[in-house]
């Protein structure tokens, strides 16, 4: 399976996935772009984000803690007011899903 693609519309959706990169997942140390977890970002005329993502595993101990950071970061961005985060368990993540990158940080060599 190939590394899904996030699809953007706009310049503050690019914006948004720069800022996502700064989003550093505490027990890998790679970012949550690279790791392939953000499956989708949508920013609303109002300034609302809605991001759609998943996590490693269903049980991950620090889901809350990567909410927190997403939302300091993505809020950062003068045209985003809010960010909501649609959870989501299909596709599944595996380590397909990263990157070139973050395969190479993590010593997973292709």
């Amino acid at each position: 399976m190939a590394q899904p693609v996030v699809q953007t519309k706009s310049p503050v959706e690019d914006d948004v996935l720069k800022q996502l990169e700064t989003v550093i997942d505490p027990e890998l140390g790679v970012d949550i772009v690279n790791l392939g977890l953000i499956y989708g970002v949508d920013v609303n005329d109002d300034g609302t984000c809605i991001l759609t993502m998943t996590l490693t595993t269903m049980g991950c101990p620090i889901g809350n803690l990567l909410a927190d950071s997403i939302r300091q970061a993505v809020t950062k961005l003068e045209a985003v007011h809010t960010c909501e985060i649609d959870l989501v368990w299909e596709p599944a993540w595996d380590i397909d899903h990263m990157s070139r990158y973050a395969k190479v940080a993590l010593g997973l060599h292709e």
